[in-house]
């Protein structure tokens, strides 16, 4: 039933109605479609575009989605699973209204409604079945995208939680009142169905909003302790004459991140003489939960009775431990802090941090999210083969805002900005146009919002709040009354903009236009939309609140002027223009500040940010760490990993920029990574059969083609010696390796290898591939060969699904040498070589000699090194690194060592793996900032010392 829905609705549902009968959707049946609703809408007294309709249901059926990953323990003793024989059994009343909400109100794309089912049943999984008998306490993460519809997703996950039987759900969100506001709207449209500014409890006689027009004669109980209003946070005194039992009907409460707040909230909770809430399941979402929530006492390891944490993660904590039955789900979409936590810190006032040990999900936007690598394209990576990516025609940079009467950087709060850069006027007239476009295409009572974000001082803001009213009102009156002898005119002024500006964008972004429109249209539009626009400042010192429920019948259009408030989490509605100068060198305070991404549907063409050349740099390189460290997250989910055994690296900036807040990045260190003169090897081989078998099976077929060998025999090692780097490449993504092992195989080295095969002066083109044999081994066949299974015994009494290898080495002492032994050099060959600057001040110190191979000469090196006591060891084989600064940069050598586990239950030759990268002077390597589970794992990987041969970790 659809009840006081816009008439616009209704037709477009009609249409997405008939559209669901079918999977195969066209443009002849999306205008077939549309054209039937229009039908349906004339009965209603509704005058429809059938082109205008139609192209937005292009919009809506061409919306893909990936599936969310996730990293989960898989300890039985603190989950047990539920949802699947439960799920059956629930009767879903609030999701049910909820989806269909969000399906016919919000207008969702169907692809869009089918993933937030699929993740929130996801989550609410890897949370525990409110019915079991406690003590439990479940952590966990969800990361998803700025701007991309997290309040959606745990809004959704709270309608199901509530379902199931939690009783008291506590959304943290954010530090401001205005933010806490709009949350408390959202959770009032989407999960409580009622008005909390008009009533906090459920009645009878309460007016129905949101979700509550979707439950006709039924009545779900559910109330709430706070209000939509700016000063509706929980109040003790609110709460305690609502006279609602924690445990009876399902609370929900939405609180700011305030200590005293908290403090007040857990004194309610915990009434005199109970050190614990009993039977009472808890739900705590904290959104932006890399904001304000972190700990960030400079502590190491774990904790000390008594020890004091910051203020408000120590309330976040001390509330999860009062109940005996507690989840605890953090979001964020810059979770760069949040992979910085100490995983073991504790104290026994506090309990655990909230580091999200049970799971971390990452959602993936769907197809039509504008994000920061669509917004300002792709700083290029070489190293891990992305090519960049250019930035949507909607940036343009700007370099005239410095003079001392407008925004100089680093001004004072007392600055006095006498006018505004002509890049802000241009911007205002952009603004303009983009409102009267929408009108033109149907979007009439959608909201129109323009960012202005230039200082962070509040008194400075009021001044660009006066001078931009000076600028708007002018052009009011002149669109409405006309310029009289004033030539040119402001038609001609925005019809030339129009021309220049709109009209090659809107058609170099064909994929992503709206209906296109003629300048007749679209100055037909001018007056309306122009008279709409208000100026608001956002801000502690504004009276004002950005309210666009009340007006949500006929649209709001606003230019909203501020700082730290637009900041972080608050949503402007239908934003088109921003103008952007607020510099910070904090990726997630960067990120968090592009308000302009997120969903611009049918209007994405007349979206512009003004920024400077800096700020979209920045912004470039923050997007190529983002894109990393989603990678680093779906490697660590192929290969089995929990969350207390990820490891992450965060890309860092050479220009001074930093990931996050220094006191958030206590527990990491900086590391230059780069597979330049490095041994990667297998550190930790799997346990899991299926995974054990996946890399047989890929040797199987790799060295199969292969063809025969041009070296060895029976049970001695099988060498081939002219591999191409793409057929290396491949066989090494197809590997699946624990994460302590990841430099060894994978999609990066991979890329990596690719890469330097394809530069102007190609490096690693040629490789030397050898299958390890060991002539006291037991005998296997592999890919045909039959060798000698190498001993390479695991760390004995280890638990999970990877076995350490002892010293954390594969390889044998002399292996690196083996291609230069086997393969002839020619003299000229070893004179270049010598004549490196690597090695020049060895071959001066040991004197000019005529070496037949680079091993002879590696050897005369290594000894000369340990005479100089540059390297321990004997001289007995080639130093490690000595052969790598010899190697040609052309070749490279892969190793592959199949190894025998079978009494520790594993039949089948269980793969290894070691690469030896030559030196190369023209690879740059990368600094990242790791944590400490990354930086085990990295440590573990560059160690390697066996009968001397010392390996110096190159990623030091």
């Amino acid at each position: 039933m659809i009840v006081d829905a816009n008439l616009h609705q209704i037709v477009r549902n009609i249409a997405v109605d008939l559209l669901r009968k079918s999977s195969l959707w066209s443009s002849d049946t999306i205008l077939e479609a549309a054209g039937r609703a229009a039908k349906a809408g004339n009965g209603l007294g509704v005058a429809v575009d059938v082109d205008l309709l139609a192209a937005e249901l292009r919009l809506l059926f061409s919306v893909s989605n990936d599936d969310a990953t996730i990293l989960e323990s898989h300890d039985p003793r603190e989950h047990v699973p539920w949802l699947p024989d439960r799920k059956g059994q629930i009767e879903w009343r609030f999701w049910r209204r909820y989806i269909t909400f969000i399906d016919r109100d919000f207008g969702m794309a169907p692809s869009s409604v089918n993933a937030l089912d699929e993740v929130t049943d996801m989550v609410l999984s890897r949370l525990e079945d409110p019915g079991r008998d406690g003590p439990w306490d479940r952590r966990g993460m969800v990361v998803g995208s700025v701007q991309s519809g997290k309040t959606a997703n745990y809004t959704g996950l709270i309608c199901k939680a509530v379902d199931a039987g939690y009783k008291l759900i506590i959304v943290l969100a954010g530090i401001h009142s205005n933010l806490r506001s709009q949350t408390q709207l959202r959770i009032d449209e989407g999960v409580l169905g009622f008005d909390t500014q008009k009533s906090r409890a459920l009645k009878n006689d309460t007016p129905k909003i949101g979700v509550g027009k979707y439950s006709p004669g039924e009545t779900l109980h559910i109330h709430s302790l706070t209000s939509s209003e700016e000063e509706g946070d929980f109040n003790k005194r609110v709460a305690g004459t609502a006279n609602i039992m924690l445990g009876s009907d399902p609370v929900v409460l939405v609180v700011k991140k305030n200590s005293r707040l908290l403090g007040n909230l857990l004194q309610w909770v915990t009434p005199p003489g109970q050190k614990t809430i009993r039977d009472v399941p808890l739900l705590l979402i904290d959104d932006e939960a890399d904001n304000a929530s972190i700990d960030t006492g400079p502590k190491k390891g774990k904790a000390q009775s008594g020890e004091q944490v910051t203020a408000i993660n120590g309330k976040i904590r001390s509330l999860l431990k009062v109940f005996d039955k507690a989840a605890y789900v953090g979001y964020t979409a810059t979770p760069f802090a949040n992979i910085f936590i100490n995983p073991e810190a504790q104290t026994d006032r506090h309990g655990d941090d909230i580091f999200p040990r049970s799971f971390i999900v990452n959602v993936k936007p769907p197809s039509n999210y504008v994000g920061p690598t669509r917004v300002f394209g792709l700083a290029a990576d070489p190293d891990a083969g992305l090519s960049g990516q250019p930035s949507l025609p909607i940036v343009q940079q700007i370099d005239d805002t410095a003079a001392p009467g407008r925004f100089p950087p680093r001004h004072k709060k007392d600055h006095v900005p006498t006018e505004l850069p002509p890049s802000l006027r241009r911007a205002v007239r952009c603004f303009i146009l983009a409102c009267a476009v929408r009108r033109a295409r149907g979007q009439v009572t959608k909201h129109n919002s323009m960012l202005v974000h230039v200082t962070r001082f509040t008194d400075v803001q009021e001044k660009v709040v006066q001078l931009v009213r000076d600028e708007l009102l002018p052009l009011q009156r002149r669109l409405q009354f006309g310029d009289g002898a004033r030539a040119p005119t402001l038609r001609d002024e925005l019809r030339d903009l129009w021309e220049a500006d709109f009209v090659p964008t809107s058609a170099g972004m064909k994929a992503d236009a709206g209906a296109p429109m003629t300048w007749t249209q679209v100055e037909a539009e001018l007056v309306s939309a122009a008279s709409k626009i208000t100026v608001m400042p956002i801000n502690g010192m504004a009276g004002e609140v950005l309210d666009y429920k009340t007006h949500e019948a006929e649209g709001l259009s606003v230019i909203a002027i501020g700082g730290d408030k637009l900041s972080r989490g608050l949503t402007l509605e239908g934003l088109s223009v921003s103008y952007f100068l607020r510099t910070s060198r904090m990726y997630d305070t960067l990120m968090q500040m592009g308000r302009w991404f997120g969903y611009r549907p049918g209007y994405l063409d007349v979206c512009r940010l003004f920024t400077t050349r800096q700020l979209v740099d920045w912004y470039r390189h923050i997007a190529l760490a983002e894109v990393e460290l989603r990678r680093e997250f779906d490697y660590m989910v192929a290969a089995g990993r929990t969350p207390m055994q990820y490891g992450l690296r965060v890309r860092t900036h050479p220009g001074g920029m930093i990931i996050t807040a220094l006191n958030k990045m206590c527990h990491s260190q900086e590391l230059k990574l780069s597979w330049s003169g490095v041994l990667a090897q297998t550190t930790h081989v799997p346990r899991d059969q299926g995974r054990v078998a996946t890399n047989h099976a890929v040797t199987e077929q790799f060295l199969g083609a292969l063809g025969q060998p041009e070296s060895g025999e029976h049970l001695t090692t099988r060498i081939w010696s002219q591999v191409s780097a793409a057929t290396v490449a491949g066989y090494l993504e197809e590997l699946v390796f624990p994460p302590e092992s990841a430099r060894a195989a994978g999609k990066q080295v991979a890329d990596f290898i690719r890469t330097q095969s394809t530069k102007a002066s190609p490096e690693l083109t040629v490789w030397t591939v050898a299958l390890v044999s060991s002539r006291s081994g037991k005998p296997a066949n592999i890919a045909g060969h039959e060798v000698g299974l190498v001993i390479r015994n695991p760390v004995e009494s280890v638990t999970g699904d990877a076995f350490p290898l002892r010293n954390a080495n594969i390889i044998s002492p002399d292996h690196q040498a083996l291609d230069l032994r086997q393969m002839p050099f020619t003299e000229q060959s070893v004179a270049e070589a010598a004549a490196s600057d690597i090695i020049k001040k060895d071959v001066e110190e040991i004197g000019d000699g005529r070496w037949k191979t680079l091993e002879h000469l590696a050897l005369a090196i290594t000894a000369n090194r340990i005479k100089q006591g540059r390297l321990k060891g004997n001289g007995q084989v080639a130093n490690g690194q000595v052969i790598r600064e010899l190697r040609p940069k052309q070749r490279g050598l892969l190793l592959i060592y199949p190894l025998n586990l079978a009494e520790h239950g594993i039949d089948l030759p269980v793969i290894g793996a070691a690469l030896s990268f030559p030196a190369s002077d023209t690879v740059d390597g990368v600094d990242y900032r790791v944590n400490r589970v990354w930086d085990t794992a990295v440590e573990d990987d560059a160690t390697y010392e066996d009968e001397g041969d010392q390996e110096v970790p190159s990623s030091r």
